[in-house]
């Protein structure tokens, strides 16, 4: 009793291959082989030359990648441009917190005037609320006037 009898076994892998194959195609095969065949020597003259060509084009290519490296390290997103501009607005940032923080102290430094020293409170006092000591007089300037518009009857055109 042979229970695999339908499955054929072969020996080498070409016949396996041979046996897949179609016979309409193996009708074909040499004129597929003639068609490759004449591919080949229509290439075989490019061929040739991009061989002998091959330093220059190899010169070409490194040399098209390093520009284009270039250009993107220089002008990329995170390029040398972009790189100078952010410093330069780093510094500019830098320059700003400095002058705050000289701001902020100077602030402090009132605060903590107004908290314990009577000659700052009573400096305050006199300049924004007008106080004055008996005896004194309080110059209080006049506010600014708007300055009318001058009358000019004459037509536009």
């Amino acid at each position: 009793m042979k229970p695999f009898s339908k499955i054929a076994k072969f020996s080498r892998p070409e016949d396996r291959l041979r046996a897949l194959v179609d016979r309409a195609m193996v009708d074909r095969a040499p004129q597929a082989e003639a068609f490759a065949a004449s591919w080949i020597e229509r290439a075989r003259p490019l061929a040739s030359r991009v061989y002998a060509l091959r330093r220059r084009i190899a010169t070409v290519a490194v040399t098209v990648l390093a520009a284009s490296l270039f250009v993107h390290v220089m002008f990329g997103a995170n390029g040398m441009v972009v790189y100078k501009q952010k410093r330069a607005e780093y510094e500019a940032l830098r320059k700003q917190i400095v002058v705050e923080q000289q701001e902020n102290d100077r602030y402090t430094q009132q605060i903590q005037g107004l908290k314990s020293d009577q000659k700052a409170i009573e400096k305050e006092a006199r300049e924004q609320l007008g106080y004055a000591k008996p005896g004194e007089y309080v110059y209080v300037p006049p506010s600014p006037t708007k300055a009318a518009a001058p009358a000019n009857h004459s037509a536009k055109k």
